[in-house]
C-alpha cells in the first residue's frame, strides 16, 4: 500500500515539477510582401470586418454567428463570433491600439471551448513605393500547470500555418 501511494505521488509530482520549468509564454509571427503602397494596405487591414475576407478562421464555419460593436477601424471596436464547431468556438477580438499607418493591436478573448486571452497585432512596413511588408503576430500565455501542454503543442505550426494562409489571402485581395 505504501509503495503504491509513493508511486502515485511521484506520477503526480513529475508533471508538476516539469511544468515549473516549462515556459509559459509563446509567440508566433508570419509575414508577406504585398505589391501595393503601405497606406493602401494599412487602410485595408485596420478594419476588423475585412478579416472575414482573408482570415482562415473566418471561413472555418460559414454558419458562425457574428456580432460587431462600435465603429470598425477605431480603438474599442469588437468583432465577436460564436460557432457550434469545436475548432472555432466562441470569442471576440477588440482593437486595443492603432498606430496609424504602422500597427494595429487586438485583444483576443476566447470563451469556448476554453477561456483564454491573448494579444495579436498586424504591422506594415514600406519596402518600396509600391511594396509593403505585413507582419501578423500573436502572443499568448499558459498559466501553471497548464503550460506543460506547450511541450506537446507546436504553436508555430498550428497558428503559424493559419497566419500564412490568411496573409496569402490578404495579398491576393489587396493586389487585385
Amino acid at each position: 500500500m505504501k509503495t503504491t501511494l509513493i508511486v502515485i505521488v511521484v506520477i503526480i509530482a513529475i508533471p508538476l515539477i516539469v511544468a515549473l520549468l516549462t515556459k509559459k509564454e509563446y509567440g508566433v509571427i508570419r509575414e508577406v510582401l504585398i505589391n501595393r503602397p503601405k497606406p493602401e494596405v494599412f487602410n485595408y487591414i485596420k478594419y476588423l470586418k475585412n478579416q472575414d475576407n482573408f482570415s482562415k478562421w473566418a471561413t472555418m464555419d460559414p454558419n458562425m454567428k457574428k456580432e460587431y460593436r462600435g465603429e470598425d477601424g477605431t480603438v474599442g471596436f469588437v468583432s465577436a463570433w460564436d460557432s457550434e464547431q469545436k475548432n472555432v468556438g466562441k470569442g471576440e477580438q477588440e482593437i486595443k491600439k492603432i498606430l496609424e499607418g504602422e500597427r494595429i493591436e487586438y485583444e483576443l478573448r476566447f470563451i469556448k471551448p476554453f477561456q483564454s486571452t491573448s494579444l495579436a497585432y498586424m504591422t506594415t512596413e514600406t519596402i518600396s513605393e509600391n511594396q509593403t511588408r505585413v507582419k501578423w503576430g500573436f502572443n499568448g500565455k499558459m498559466n501553471y500547470p497548464m503550460n506543460i501542454m506547450l511541450l506537446f503543442m507546436d504553436m508555430e505550426k498550428m497558428i503559424g500555418n493559419d497566419f500564412a494562409t490568411g496573409l496569402s489571402n490578404l495579398k491576393t485581395i489587396v493586389e487585385k
